[in-house]
This record gives structure tokens, sequence and C-alpha cells, in this order.
């Protein structure tokens, strides 16, 4: 886990401080596919699930923050619970509902829930999922999720500056990508939402440092505290963007988040190719030198 920059004169925000260090029972098991689902469902499933959420959350208008929400809960639920695959369209459907809840001003009904999955579920099946969930997750539905850091870091890095769009856009749309690849569980949500950050600067301006100690005092994060990450991040943004052609051929079916960020309305940056790699001098540090 990362600290805060103590050799500089600034420290996180005691909220930020907070946050990044948040309570373990909203954190879900890194491996839980094998651990408490043993295979029952896997995070291939997962992924399947969470294409398809995000595709009703765009058709329902439900915000990035309840998306993000509802991924929360339903990888929360199966760390603690063993369920059958054919209930795991009813947990993620019933996740977005509670999360809606939570979230939105208006929420979907469970009855709109259930026509969403053709009937596969009653409403009555819904209403009892989300007490499941409720029981299960202690009633602890809120927590930051990665975009929230990312509208934190953004708001803290712009200052009073306008607002850049583009930028806001591109760093919504690698969270949502990290969202649907498992391998992000292991990673603090704040951390996530940093490494976006900067992959989405470097991709807007290659040519630019992403990173240096405004950045640094605005996310609490050093480059090196999140190289791994950035890392990932940008090799997933590389593998999901349209034109990447895999060495075996086998190309995703799985593209809600990249057809999503593709539309006029996020400005296309789906299609934004990125760089082939990061500049070295780009993932060092830079230190603070006083006076």
């Amino acid at each position: 886990m990362a600290k805060c920059l103590d050799t500089v004169p600034f420290r996180c925000s005691e909220l930020s401080f907070q946050f990044q260090r948040a309570d373990p029972t909203r954190r879900p098991m890194i491996n839980y596919d094998q651990v408490i689902q043993q295979g029952h469902i896997t995070m291939r499933m997962r992924e399947m699930l969470l294409d398809w959420l995000v595709d009703v959350a765009y058709d329902r208008e439900i915000s990035d923050e309840g998306l993000h929400l509802a991924v929360s809960y339903v990888d929360r639920f199966l760390s603690m619970n063993s369920i059958n695959r054919n209930r795991l369209q009813l947990l993620g459907v019933t996740a977005l509902f509670v999360a809606s809840k939570y979230e939105e001003r208006s929420y979907l009904s469970a009855r709109k829930l259930s026509d969403m999955t053709n009937r596969t579920y009653t409403a009555k099946e819904v209403v009892v999922m989300e007490a499941n969930i409720l029981r299960d997750l202690d009633h602890k539905l809120g927590g930051p999720t990665a975009i929230t850091f990312v509208r934190t870091f953004l708001s803290k890095c712009r200052g009073k500056k306008p607002r850049d769009k583009r930028l806001e856009l591109m760093c919504s749309y690698l969270a949502e990508l990290s969202l649907l690849d498992a391998y992000y569980i292991r990673f603090l949500p704040s951390m996530v939402a940093a490494a976006c950050l900067f992959v989405a600067k470097f991709t807007i301006n290659p040519k630019t440092r992403p990173w240096n100690l405004s950045v640094q005092r605005s996310t609490g994060y050093r480059v090196s505290d999140i190289e791994d990450c950035i890392r990932a991040i940008h090799d997933l943004q590389r593998r999901k963007n349209r034109n990447f052609l895999p060495e075996d051929g086998n190309v995703s079916n799985l593209t809600a988040v990249r057809d999503k960020y593709e539309r006029d309305e996020f400005e296309r940056v789906a299609t934004i190719a990125p760089p082939k790699t990061i500049r070295a001098s780009f993932l060092k540090d830079r230190e603070y030198v006083n006076g």
C-alpha cells in the first residue's frame, strides 16, 4: 500500500487518507473464484456478466458511480457466498438495483429488472436477492470506487482551471475497462484511479510527462507506487483498442465498454490508439527539491 508523500511539504487530505485505507470488509477477495466459488463461477463468467451490466447501466441511464458500486457489490458478495451459475445474472442485475437505489435520484423497479432478464427471474426473486446482498454486505453500501477517486483527483489536479472533458472521459473509459478485468481487484481503487489518470494523460499528450509534483500532491501517489498498475492499465487499453490484433488471433467479443466510449457523446475516446510503450523517463519519480 502506498503511503502519503512524507518527504515533501504536504500531506494527503484526511478524507483521501481514510479512503485509501478503506474498511477491509468492503474489499473483495482477490481469488474468490477459486477459494469461495471453487470453479462454479469463473472470472470469465464474471467478465461476461459485467459486460452485460455495462450495457444495461447505459441503456437505463445509471451513472458511472452506480455501475462501479454494483460491480463492487457483486465481487464482495461472491467473496462470501458460493452460488450456482444460473443465479449469477440475478446477482448482477440486483446489485445494479441496489446501487441505483443508493446512488441515483430515481431507480429501477424490481419488475423492470425482471423484464431486463427476459423474465428469467421474477420480481420477487430480485427482492429476495436484494435482501441477501444487504444482509451479507452488512448494509455497507458506500465507500470509494475507482471512479470516486478519478473524480477527486481530476478536481484536485485541475484547481481553478477549466475542465478538460476529453481527459475526464478518457479516465472514465480506462476505469470502466478495469472493472471487467478481475486482475484489478488486487489494487486499491485509489491506485487504479491514479494509474488511469497517468495513462489518460499520456494517451492524450504522449510527449508530455504525465506525472509531476503537482499531480503527486493531488493524488498522494508517486509513479513508483503505481507503476505496476500503470503498466497493466496501458496494456489493457492497447488490447481493447479496435485496431489491436492479438498474436493468437483470439479477439474478445466482450466490447460493451469500448462500444460505449466510441460514441460521439463520449468524444470517441476509445478510438484513440495509445502509444505502444511508455517512455522510461516518465516512469521515474520526480523528487521534491527544497528551495
